[in-house]
């Protein structure tokens, strides 16, 4: 077993891309168990190879992947979510002629999650659970989604747009489930969000991708109040490093708001 300082999931040099091709490169990240990250960044950062090169739907093309202090590169997807690694993806990946209720049942296994304690953090499932999966609106779709990876009790949950097409104010009640699910049963939780203030609102440290490198980490609190600096990091590594060196101005923008 791990030890309690031992991350749940650590990337070291990792190098992520397709066919040979880099499209992340040199990442360090670590989530910590009953600890929420934030992987931001624009569209075409390279936030989903990562989560779906962690899930083992691609191989790294380097560096190391730990898993509870265990190396995982490359490691068959099946294995990895029988050892505790859920992945809700951007599809979501349901199944329209299955209900609610069939694909919790095949997704949870002889350790399930019990249905009374998936209702409580997702209560908007139980009038679902005989409908089928085809029929539901967006943010029940999603809902299941996530009650599908968390009914097998994972130790780490990688979730992959989960705003993707919903309306804000479903959104809003989404994100908090996150923090949930890290406090409640120790996971730890790696998501990507376009909706960066409420993705920072829910994670403890976010790390923000540009072209594919890291251009700023930090605790999301104090990340939250630099806005400026959110900005420049989806224009590029070079913005980025502008704002950085003018701390003065960012300080000022950040006292007006």
């Amino acid at each position: 077993m791990p030890s309690e300082d031992t991350p749940r999931l650590r990337l070291r040099g990792f190098t992520g891309g397709y066919f040979g091709q880099p499209v992340v490169r040199d990442l360090d990240l670590e989530v910590p168990a009953g600890g929420v990250v934030a992987l931001l960044g624009a569209n075409g950062a390279g936030k989903t190879t990562t989560l779906e090169t962690i899930a083992g739907l691609n191989k790294p093309l380097g560096g190391t992947i730990e898993f509870d202090g265990e190396e995982i590169s490359g490691r068959p997807t099946h294995l990895l979510a029988r050892a505790g690694l859920s992945l809700v993806p951007e599809n979501r990946a349901l199944f329209n002629g299955l209900t609610v209720r069939e694909h919790l049942r095949l997704a949870g296994g002889d350790q399930a999650l019990p249905e009374s304690d998936l209702l409580e953090m997702l209560p908007e499932l139980e009038k679902c659970m005989g409908r089928k999966a085809g029929v539901l609106s967006g943010g029940e779709q999603q809902m299941l989604a996530v009650g599908r990876a968390l009914v097998g009790r994972p130790r780490l949950l990688l979730v992959d747009e989960m705003s993707l097409g919903l309306a804000p104010i479903i959104v809003e009640r989404l994100l908090p489930i996150l923090r949930r699910v890290a406090t409640d049963m120790g996971t730890g939780v790696l998501f990507v969000e376009q909706h960066v203030p409420l993705a920072l609102k829910v994670a403890d440290h976010a790390y923000v991708l540009s072209h594919g490198r890291l251009v700023i980490e930090g605790a999301a609190e104090e990340m939250s109040k630099q806005q400026e600096l959110l900005r420049s990091s989806y224009l590029g590594d070079e913005a980025t490093d502008a704002v950085r060196r003018q701390p003065a101005r960012s300080g000022a923008a950040n006292e007006g708001k």
